[in-house]
């Protein structure tokens, strides 16, 4: 079996963005792998790790500037065995380039450049932008399974069985067939921290670069924002010395309760 995973840079999820006139500002900010990658990346390589899964290799998949290149050696520490970057200059943050064109670069790569890939995982969403399209919009792409969500992966014979998150719980899917398409949700796993001996290690890795022209894709922004701006700030708090006094504010003054 081979194994296709999605890596996405994006900002940092520690750090507090700002917004500027052409969205939010992403000069001289912390940018990291997408945490939902991440568990994606880390899932696959337990996968590798499994000896029953028979995973041949693990190849990591990042579309955007030649800062992703460093994004993929994360995950080539993490355990990933090569990386394939295709390369752009549009902002991946939902401005510039969007789910749809991504899915389709991830489509044109497995029709020809990685055509045995049997699995495919990405994160559920990125933080960025928040669609959680990419997953479910390759999979209808290629004619493939799809389960999103994934709170846990499990081999199944030829297939995988796979639980995952729902509104009101979880509910598990039998995927009789790879390939197959898997988006990881946050209880998924908990990703692995590289050693620095892997660190080293990623250097040497294979990293394919390819620009996304090269695929015939339309990367025309196909949903235009209009406009971003920050949420207002919240109000300072208070606080009250009993229960009367909580449940009298949020009555009289609130009107939250009757």
């Amino acid at each position: 079996m081979k194994i296709l995973v999605g890596v996405k840079r994006v900002v940092d999820y520690a750090v507090k963005v700002r917004v500027g006139a052409d969205g939010v500002n992403l000069k001289n900010v912390k940018m990291s792998l997408n945490p939902f990658c991440e568990i994606a990346v880390e899932e696959a390589v337990k996968l590798k790790e499994n000896k029953a899964a028979n995973v041949s290799e693990v190849v990591a998949l990042s579309v955007g500037p030649k800062q992703c290149q460093e994004t993929l050696r994360t995950a080539l520490a993490m355990g990933c065995d090569r990386g394939i970057h295709i390369s752009t200059d549009l902002r991946t943050d939902y401005m510039e380039l969007q789910s749809d064109a991504v899915a389709k670069l991830f489509q044109k790569v497995i029709e020809e450049k990685e055509k045995d890939i049997h699995l495919v995982l990405v994160g559920k969403q990125a933080i960025d932008s928040d669609c959680g399209q990419v997953g479910p919009a390759l999979a209808g792409y290629m004619s493939w399974p799809q389960c999103t969500f994934a709170s846990k992966v499990d081999l199944d014979g030829d297939g995988l069985l796979v639980e995952r998150e729902t509104d009101s719980g979880t509910e598990t899917i039998k995927v009789p067939k790879l390939p197959a398409v898997v988006t990881c949700d946050l209880r998924l796993n908990t990703p692995r921290y590289a050693t620095l001996p892997n660190i080293m290690k990623a250097k040497k890795k294979k990293v394919d670069t390819y620009k996304a022209e090269e695929f015939g894709v339309d990367l025309e922004v196909k949903n235009k924002v209009l406009e971003v701006y920050e949420p207002p700030s919240r109000k300072e708090g208070i606080l009250v010395d009993d229960v009367d006094t909580l449940i009298d504010k949020l009555r009289n003054e609130a009107s939250v309760i009757q």
